[in-house]
């Protein structure tokens, strides 16, 4: 076990960083302390706002010119804060990296990725041009890029996102740094890429023995890769102890409530504890604890003096450590981890060690409208063979046509009254075109929809236009889809106007509708930006509400919410669910969200409907390989688990939807197909397209595959 006297390799001690605002200096780090060792992995979460980024953005210098930087940044010893940039420059990139979080804006789009590698080499390393050329292609291949000295010609947009990522990894371990700074390095990623840039992330660990800091507000990549875990909020460390002892004991109630609010790939589906309110503007920060207006544990001494960060050993060790314990210093002298909490009952917390339903008021869980013989319920949707084709064109003033993009092609979609369906997929699989299919409310290119028993192909516009009303749609962007010179009541009050109801109707459905969605009716003058995120997406949902719609579509409704408020909206939405009967067709890319809220699930893959069925049955006992693989990538917020569980990793990216292959368009990156040694099973994945059949032990869950389960 590593000894407190040991020399950290990065101390970070009172950092306080503060950005030049119009009516002053506005806070965005508050006195943050950190340590890290060599060869140790620190994970730093929060949520939008808390300042973590901003803190491994300051330790290389690299905030903008508004930014005041205080406090002391040590890197062996060496004070960073303050170093003249030529000095700084020298170390960036040799002795500290940094892993961006968009990779498409860090890369220069102009000149190509293995220019802008070789040229981190031939900065800090007195080689030539061939030379670091070779470099650039070993480390693409290290990273897993196939046709390393191929994709050393490609630009940036030629990569696709995980590629992309791979890449910045690439060229940050080139001149095998010492510390590897990662700001939020999966945040725009689908879970298959997620798992593939971790595991490349832990190769370049390993390969160059650097430290790494993990930024990430997602607590099951930091439950997976961390050793230990700093929590920021509002600017500050509020707790941070070792990766397991944190999930299994946290000692301050923000900790405890980011816990509860995570939908679990492996949990019940009963209401997820949201955590009240929203953080304060940094501007506008109250005295004492930052976190006691949102604290069910607050007291009145809460709001006099900001607790410090104290505490003492973790579970099983020694003694306590009084005030002006040093986050950093993660160990004792006799060697037992530290565990410590910005919190004035963090001691009544170690103690009890209560689970986040005891500290945080929970929703009754709703009754549950889809139980029951499902055949005995009516249906909404039922699409089968759904096909769209958008043409390629090539040219910029005379346009022909050279190809097909096959969009969808061949998706089956079943959805009774009061059920949730849940429709999973990378980027590219098509689910955004099946939505729009969907919503078109017409003749479908190829195949078949019925809406609440009626083909939308053989549907006058008159009738289009009545049964628009029974379909409504939930964006991801409440900020985009909301106008913002309008107040949110005439928002909300928008479709019925559509409708032509009368005003007293409008009058009287407005704070109804507010009130449901769990806002303030006297609020209805006010405009989208003075609400908070969850707060218009909540607007979102009543302006959905307000014809009495009987199926909601959600197009990944709470993807751009934090995690705490993400829990407050999924609540909301099983509530209205049983209050309205209302039936759901929810898009999300996290399997953890659908596992919790979703009674059935559909998974595509390219344009195609792979597996689908109850969710019970196609989580535990998945029958087609990219479902296992998709859900053996979701983290899981246990570090024990996490590290338990075995991955299956997919070998690149889907192949492009232009060309429709013959065969399983999945076997490419099949490992079931990769590992076949008869040749007739071979050729029966490359030349016939699997039909999507059901088990024999549950015909209502079905898979495309020839070798299922």
């Amino acid at each position: 076990m590593t000894t407190a006297v040991e020399t950290p390799l990065l101390a970070v001690r009172d950092l306080r960083v503060d950005f030049t605002g119009p009516h002053g200096p506005v806070p965005a780090v508050r006195g943050v302390d950190l340590t890290l060792r060599r060869g140790e992995t620190l994970g730093i979460v929060g949520e939008s706002g808390s300042g973590k980024s901003v803190t491994a953005l300051s330790v290389l210098g690299l905030l903008p010119g508004t930014a005041r930087v205080t406090g002391s940044v040590r890197l062996d010893g060496r004070e960073l804060v303050g170093l003249p940039g030529r000095e700084l420059a020298a170390i960036r990139g040799r002795r500290v990296a940094m892993v961006f979080q968009d990779p498409l804006s860090a890369f220069t789009p102009v000149y190509r990725i293995g220019d802008q590698i070789a040229e981190a080499v031939r900065i800090h390393q007195p080689v030539d041009r061939a030379t670091a050329r070779r470099r650039a292609a070993e480390l693409l291949d290290l990273v897993g890029i196939p046709a390393p000295d191929r994709a050393l010609d490609s630009f940036p947009h030629e990569f696709s996102g995980g590629m992309r990522q791979r890449a910045m990894i690439a060229m940050a371990i080139a001149n095998q740094p010492d510390i590897l700074l990662a700001d939020e390095p999966t945040t725009a990623l689908d879970v298959t890429i997620q798992a593939q840039v971790l595991d490349v992330l832990r190769t370049a660990r390993e390969e160059t023995g650097a430290a790494l800091v993990l930024v990430s507000h997602d607590l099951g990549v930091i439950a997976g890769a961390a050793d230990r875990v700093a929590v920021m909020y509002a600017g500050r460390v509020v707790e941070t102890a070792g990766v397991d002892e944190l999930f299994a004991a946290p000692r301050h109630p923000y900790t405890l409530g980011l816990i509860g609010a995570l939908p679990r790939l492996d949990g019940a589906g009963g209401p997820l504890v949201p955590i009240p309110g929203s953080p304060a503007p940094m501007a506008e920060l109250p005295p004492g604890c930052a976190f006691a207006a949102r604290c069910p544990l607050a007291e009145e001494r809460c709001s006099a003096i900001e607790p410090e960060l104290t505490g003492g050993p973790e579970a099983g060790g020694g003694s306590d450590v009084g005030d002006g314990a040093d986050v950093g210093d993660g160990a004792e002298p006799g060697g037992t981890e530290r565990h410590l909490a910005a919190c004035v009952r963090s001691a009544e917390l170690a103690e009890r060690r209560p689970a986040p339903s005891e500290v945080y008021p929970v929703p009754e869980p709703p009754p549950t409208t889809a139980a029951g013989d499902r055949s005995e319920r009516a249906p909404v949707l039922a699409v089968s063979g759904l096909g769209k084709t958008f043409p390629l064109l090539k040219g910029t003033v005379f346009k022909r046509k050279v190809g097909e993009v096959y969009a969808v092609d061949g998706v089956d979609l079943d959805l009774r009254e009061g059920e949730t369906l849940g429709l999973v997929g990378e980027s590219g699989s098509g689910k955004s075109t099946t939505l729009f299919e969907l919503l078109k409310l017409g003749a479908p290119e190829t195949g078949r929809i019925e809406l609440l028993g009626r083909d939308t192909a053989r549907l006058t516009r008159s009738e289009a236009a009545r049964l628009r009303s029974e379909l409504q749609i939930v964006f991801q962007d409440p900020m985009a889809s909301l106008d913002p010179r309008m107040p949110i009541g005439d928002i909300v009050s928008e479709p019925l106007r559509a409708q032509r109801a009368p005003r007293e109707e409008i009058a009287h459905r407005v704070p109804e509708l507010l009130h449901q969605v769990g806002l303030d009716p006297h609020h209805a003058d006010r405009y989208p930006h003075q609400f908070s995120g969850g707060q218009r997406q909540r607007v979102s949902i009543a302006r959905a509400l307000a014809v009495r719609p009987r199926l909601l579509v959600l197009d990944e409704p709470v993807s751009a919410l934090d995690v705490s408020i993400q829990a407050g909206v999924l609540n909301l939405l099983q509530s209205l669910k049983a209050e309205l009967g209302l039936s759901y067709l929810f898009v999300s890319h996290d399997l953890s969200v659908i596992r919790h809220l979703a009674d059935r699930v559909s998974v595509m893959y390219l344009g195609r409907t792979v597996e689908q069925g109850a969710v019970s049955a196609v989580f535990d006992r998945p029958r087609h390989p990219y479902t296992r693989a998709l859900l053996s990538a979701v983290p899981l917020p246990d570090p024990a688990a996490e590290r338990a569980r075995d991955r299956i990793l997919l070998a690149g990216d889907p192949p492009s939807p232009t060309e429709r292959r013959t065969g399983c368009p999945f076997r490419t990156r099949c490992p079931l197909y990769a590992g076949l040694a008869d040749a007739t099973a071979r050729a029966r994945c490359e030349q016939d397209r699997p039909a999507l059949d059901g088990d024999r032990a549950a015909a209502d869950h079905r898979a495309a595959c020839h070798h299922p389960g």
